[in-house]
């Protein structure tokens, strides 16, 4: 069997801490060529950008892209243009206007294009999907709280336009929100927290439905000591939490069901067996409650962010 030969574009701390070790563990697949401005990988061909790499190595079939969501369209396009299957890190694009013309260049030239949520990988996932398919949901709220200088240190795109702000890791929460719901999520109304001279918010508050469930909703990155990454369930036969970002079950207090962390590892599986099947997989549901977001949200000023600590 022939494995898809892949290169990495980006060489920040996602693709070191997740990307390289899972297409490392995953059949089918390998590590051909990376694109990075300055970074490099011993024993693997490694180039300035994008298009160097895609000129100097014809033999590979397929790229992910692991580089902030502004930007990302036009190595995306290039990608497509050059013939190359295309698998997205969260969210796919900056707008989802972006993300439709991705979809629709892919399959004009017949090429996969996989937009991941990595979230939807968890390993209590599919638990939480059993245990739900047999219940009725009466409500839902949803913790996400951790501290941005612990998980994004100096990286000030995230609080440029196009940034997501605490959408970034809030996007997660929505990616498993639309995926275990049986009905289709709605915004109903959002509060913005948005530091003073910072373009994206610090924190947010969501009020959704799918159906007849109310879900709330609370996103903040000023939560100092550890995280908490929650989606607590309320039904007419028991209440259950999908805990840290998907990995811990519990249902009824009854033991937490869980197991090794293996995402990325499944995202690469999962695009390995869309490029066979010669398919796609294009969500946008969590992108797109995040635009709502962004265009009925109150916005509300609040104390500027210093990114020392010290405010």
């Amino acid at each position: 069997l022939m494995s898809l030969a892949i290169g990495l574009v980006g060489l920040g701390a996602i693709a070191r801490a997740q990307h390289l070790p899972a297409i490392a563990a995953t059949g089918g697949v390998h590590l051909a060529a990376i694109a990075s401005r300055n970074a490099s990988l011993p024993d693997c061909p490694s180039y300035p950008d994008l298009a160097a790499m895609l000129a100097a190595e014809p033999g590979l079939a397929a790229v992910s892209l692991c580089t902030p969501p502004q930007g990302r369209f036009d190595q995306a396009m290039q990608v497509l243009r050059a013939g190359r299957h295309l698998m997205l890190e969260k969210p796919p694009a900056a707008t989802l206007t972006e993300a439709e013309i991705l979809r629709g260049e892919a399959a004009r030239r017949g090429l996969t294009i996989f937009a991941t949520w990595h979230s939807r990988e968890g390993r209590a996932v599919d638990a939480a999907r059993r245990w739900l398919s047999v219940r009725k949901v009466r409500q839902v709220r949803i913790d996400w709280r951790e501290d941005v200088r612990k998980w994004h240190p100096g990286q000030d795109w995230i609080w440029q336009p196009g940034g997501l702000g605490v959408f970034d890791p809030g996007i997660n929460a929505l990616s498993l929100l639309t995926t275990l719901m049986a009905d289709p999520v709605i915004l109903r109304a959002a509060g913005l927290d948005i530091p003073e001279g910072r373009q994206t918010p610090i924190a947010a508050q969501l009020a959704l439905s799918a159906g007849a469930v109310a879900i709330d909703a609370e996103f903040d990155w000023r939560e100092q000591g550890g995280e908490t990454w929650q989606i607590g369930f309320e039904t007419t036969n028991g209440t259950a939490c999908l805990r840290d970002g998907g990995a811990v079950f519990e249902a009824d207090g009854k033991p937490a069901i869980g197991g090794e962390d293996v995402e990325y590892r499944r995202l690469y599986e999962g695009f390995r067996d869309l490029v066979a099947a010669g398919r796609s997989a294009v969500d946008l549901a969590p992108l797109r409650l995040v635009a709502d977001a962004f265009l009925c949200g109150r916005r509300r000023l609040v104390a500027p962010f210093d990114e020392t600590g010290h405010g």
